[in-house]
């Protein structure tokens, strides 16, 4: 208690008309004080729930993070109502006897195994057959490459044949288990020493783990051309994905940026997570058509294309809101977004374009739902005059308002049915560094980060057009890697 409180502490009837006012403002100003003080717990308590509350089923936390207290995922698809496993109709895939063996074992009859009647003098009628399907085995094979030497009998010269380009030291590996290396390290994402423990258990012969990073440098040399075409392509792609993710290098934390489509994957590892490092990978500053992300505010800097906003981020946080806030608005929103993805699955194969009057549907209970949100969560209240910077706003009502600001973009998928409900793509896309990181831990180097971005990039895209990973690693090696080409999607 100060000392104005202490002297106005007297009994009450003592007091006159000016202290009483004097006491009750006072009062009254501890009063909104201390209302001013419940507001700003309430509001940091609301806060910490939603932090401990937070976890893979409702917001963009990985499951990794979810720890011991995992509930059982639940899935954010649809049922099909169809049973598991192959449908009616589907064509099995399983081993076929093969018309040519390599070789044939004949297993002789000798005696009858009813009677034991000798049977070697009887001609066979027929065979079964079954056949094994199995790899020989395998051996290191050394091939010497001799230069023949000669006196050149005209001018004298001491001369000698020149060796293949490849074969350019007195003992070296060959291009075959270079491509293997390269394969299981970049793209099996098996760590070097144990990708070389392997050569040995299967060859007999364990290399060093130079003999990887040379294969690997080898690779991404081979490559270029084909990683420039990557780069080009993505640019007039009509939609590309886009997302990042921290990662560890050389002790520090830098950002994977992934830029992909259905048949390209583009890595670049950058120090920064913004703007800055969309510049300098030059994908996004030359883009033609339309980019789908995850909101983030730096990809909208980009104002020159027209964005996409997934879905499945809002479904996480409409889940959040519905959990932890129970407001119904979330959960109708939620089930629209479902309706008008299942609504244009069912269109797609028919038609390009929802019905004009379903669309107007649509997106006049979107509005409706958004009124009925705003409702719940109005705006809070105008700052005091020495309080910098806009309110503090509620998950709620921040969500509320990217949903009406971005309406165009959040249902981009339903106008233009090029465009994916979400982007799970990228997101596909950048688990695999992921993998790579909890298999082999942090890159060491950013050189070595850079390389396997290179490397991944180009075998990425191999695996999305379809063709063998080694041959198109093989391929690299001896200068003619795999050259994607633009193929736009049907309009």
């Amino acid at each position: 208690m100060d000392e104005q409180e202490k002297q106005l502490k007297p009994n009450l009837e003592e007091l006159s008309h000016l202290e009483l006012c004097q006491l009750v403002e006072l009062l009254l100003a501890q009063n909104q004080e201390l209302r001013g003080r419940i507001a700003e717990q309430a509001s940091e308590i609301q806060t910490l729930k939603d932090q401990v509350a937070k976890d893979s089923q409702n917001s963009g936390k990985p499951p990794s993070s979810d720890g011991l207290k995992k509930r059982r995922t639940e899935s954010l698809r649809q049922k099909s109502g169809r049973k598991s496993g192959g449908q009616k109709g589907h064509r099995g895939h399983t081993l076929a006897m093969s018309d040519a063996p390599d070789q044939i074992i004949v297993h002789e009859l000798f005696s009858c195994p009813a009677c034991a009647c000798d049977l070697r003098a009887i001609t066979v009628s027929a065979h079964l057959r079954r056949q094994v399907y199995d790899v020989p085995p395998l051996q290191v094979e050394v091939t010497e490459h001799r230069s023949e030497i000669k006196a050149c009998p005209n001018c004298r010269k001491e001369v000698r044949a020149a060796f293949p380009p490849t074969v350019t030291q007195p003992v070296q590996y060959g291009e075959l288990i270079k491509a293997q290396a390269a394969y299981r390290n970049s793209y099996q994402l098996l760590p070097m020493a144990r990708s070389c423990e392997l050569l040995g258990d299967f060859y007999g012969h364990q290399p060093a783990e130079a003999l990887i990073q040379e294969a690997n440098l080898a690779v991404e040399a081979g490559s270029q051309s084909a990683l420039a075409a990557i780069k080009t392509a993505l640019t007039q792609a009509p939609v590309t994905h886009h997302d990042e993710s921290g990662v560890r290098v050389a002790g520090q934390t830098q950002w994977l940026h992934v830029s992909s489509t259905e048949q390209l994957t583009h890595y670049a590892i950058h120090p920064k997570r913004g703007q800055a490092a969309m510049k300098a990978i030059a994908i996004l500053p030359t883009c033609t058509g339309r980019i789908v992300h995850d909101h983030w505010q730096s990809y909208l800097a980009f104002d020159h294309l027209d964005h996409a906003f997934c879905n499945a981020h809002h479904l996480r946080e409409l889940n959040f809101i519905t959990e932890q806030y129970h407001q119904d608005w979330a959960a109708q929103m939620s089930q629209l977004l479902i309706d008008i993805k299942q609504a244009v699955a069912e269109t797609r194969p028919v038609s390009d374009t929802l019905p004009a009057e379903q669309s107007r549907t649509f997106e006049t209970r979107y509005d409706d739902i958004l009124r009925q949100g705003f409702a719940e969560n109005p705006p809070p209240l105008t700052p005091p005059p020495k309080q910098r910077g806009r309110p503090k706003q509620s998950p709620p009502k921040n969500l509320l308002d990217r949903l009406q600001q971005h309406k165009p973009e959040v249902l981009a998928f339903m106008h233009d049915f090029r465009v994916p409900f979400d982007n799970n793509l990228a997101e596909r896309d950048v688990r695999m560094l992921k993998v790579k990181q909890k298999v082999s831990g942090a890159f060491r180097t950013t050189d070595g980060a850079n390389t396997f971005c290179a490397i991944r990039s180009y075998i990425s895209t191999v695996r999305k057009n379809g063709l063998t990973v080694i041959s198109a690693i093989r391929n690299a090696l001896a200068g003619q890697p795999f050259i994607p080409t633009t193929r736009p999607m049907p309009e």
